[in-house]
């Protein structure tokens, strides 16, 4: 194993044994590479590599500390390994979205407090009679998170948070491409929105599983049909 990843894999085992807890300082670099038994230069790539994924934190003149460890933070580094995702993958990320989105959903019915349920109604409110493609996208984006965080589960909030860069493009290629989309989203949201209110987590679920199925459907159909892969690339 290369020194680098044993040098990770011994700060690790300090987080994950209780040695050294969220918002703790490491104890200076000379001593705890002595602890360890590394060098100085693969405990500074080990703690480089550390900051990068939001584990440790390097406050200049000050130490190295631990981060929170909170759900959405380590979960960020997810978010920036999405982003590499090739077009042809874009199906497998709505497939996952459908798996997770109706449940977070269902849930956000049952533990979603009456004031966010007002300010997701408000949402929909903000939306103009005619709106732009990308002006329904950015709503729906908040729409959606809106509904995640109202699950009451960070961990399935920042895993939504992350599958929703892959989608977004699709979601526009549709409000673009595809006759009535817009109409059928709003509509969709309303109806997402009354289950909520409603307090009808089942309802809400097949709402939502119905909305995230029509974008994977329609990608689906679109891919298919597209005899250039150049386009079906755009597409997704």
């Amino acid at each position: 194993m290369p020194v680098t990843d044993v040098a990770i894999d011994k700060i690790k085992d300090m987080i994950i044994s209780g040695e050294l807890a969220p918002g703790d300082r490491l104890p200076k670099e000379a001593e705890l590479a002595q602890r360890l038994g590394l060098s100085r230069s693969s405990l500074r790539e080990a703690v480089k590599a550390l900051c990068l994924i939001r584990v440790l934190d390097v406050r200049q003149g000050d130490g190295t500390y631990v981060t929170s460890l909170e759900p959405n933070l380590l979960l960020d580094a997810m978010t920036f390994v999405v982003d590499f995702h090739r077009d042809d993958t874009v199906l497998d990320f709505l497939a996952v979205r459908r798996i997770l989105e109706p449940a977070a959903t269902a849930m956000a019915a049952l533990h979603m407090s009456d004031e966010d349920i007002a300010e997701l109604g408000c949402l929909l409110d903000e939306l103009a009679d005619s709106p732009t493609v990308e002006a329904l996208v950015a709503n729906d984006l908040q729409f959606h998170r809106k509904i995640a965080d109202g699950s009451g589960n960070p961990v399935l909030c920042s895993l939504l948070d992350s599958l929703s860069g892959p989608t977004a493009r699709a979601r526009i290629w549709r409000g673009l491409t595809q006759e009535g989309a817009v109409a059928k989203t709003r509509e969709q949201h309303s109806a997402i929105y009354e289950a909520i209110a409603a307090r009808e987590p089942e309802l809400a679920r097949s709402w939502a599983t119905v909305h995230v199925a029509g974008v994977e459907q329609w990608l689906r159909n679109a891919l298919g049909t597209a005899d250039d892969p150049t386009t079906a690339a755009e597409l997704s």
